[in-house]
């Protein structure tokens, strides 16, 4: 194919070449393929990934945590030194 450069690097060209199409048609279907079809008008509308819905502190024990006054009031502190902007 090209007379200077070696049978290896053509078939390594090749491979890239090949890998850089699969990934081209890979990134166009999932971008077509997260459209969904109204079926009241047709029309092709962007589906939204699904979000799942924030679980309350009293969800599980596990996922709150009691604490003393003195760390209520270092956190406390901590919170006034960040800049709000």
């Amino acid at each position: 194919m090209f007379p200077s450069i070696s049978l290896a690097q053509e078939i390594g060209l090749a491979v890239l070449f090949v890998a850089a199409l699969v990934w081209v048609a890979g990134l166009g279907h999932m971008r077509w393929g997260g459209r969904v079809r109204q079926p009241e008008t047709g029309r092709a509308v962007e589906a939204l990934p699904m979000i799942p819905a924030q679980r309350t502190a009293a969800a599980h024990p596990m996922e709150s945590v009691q604490l003393t006054e003195a760390e209520e009031q270092a956190f406390a502190g901590l919170i006034r030194t960040i800049p709000l902007h």
